[in-house]
């Protein structure tokens, strides 16, 4: 009961943020489509630890600021790289330690949220990834976002 109150919650106050309408009919709609999207996450267990991971709620505001800082500098740096016309394409494999579904997921959309490199399989040893150059995988293959994503999923700050 208590996470579906709290997705409840979470979901109402994104659906305020987003909507920008406040008036009595239209957050009257958005309560109640919120309520039906709850009632059926509900129904389908969809709540529960791995759908909505409340162990990585305290950390996640420090790596949500880390990876938009690198989104950042990902842009600047693809922009160079099409600009200039020097793509250096490559595939790798790289590995991941999380341990639950959740992290892995959110590990993986990070990759490829990060501009220049995409997620393209993800199997028991790893990811296969794509990068528009060379220097982008080595980024990946730091392993600072696998370690940051691990801290993260561990809720360790």
């Amino acid at each position: 009961m208590l996470r579906t109150s709290l997705l409840f919650l979470i979901l109402m106050a994104l659906w305020l943020l987003m909507s920008g309408h406040y008036t009595v009919l239209v957050t009257g709609l958005g309560v109640l489509s919120v309520a039906f999207a709850v009632g059926m996450a509900s129904r389908i267990n969809a709540a529960d630890s791995e759908g909505l991971p409340l162990h990585m709620m305290k950390s996640l505001p420090g790596y949500s600021v880390w990876l938009f800082r690198e989104i950042l500098m990902s842009n600047i740096a693809t922009a160079k790289v099409i600009l200039g016309n020097t793509p250096d394409p490559e595939v790798f494999h790289v590995p991941y330690s999380q341990k639950t579904p959740a992290g892995v997921a959110a590990y993986a959309n990070s990759i490829t949220l990060t501009p220049g490199t995409v997620t393209i399989d993800i199997d028991d040893e790893g990811f296969l990834v794509h990068a528009l150059d060379a220097s982008f995988g080595d980024d990946v293959r730091s392993g600072e976002m696998d370690r940051r994503m691990a801290a993260t999923e561990g809720g360790e700050g």
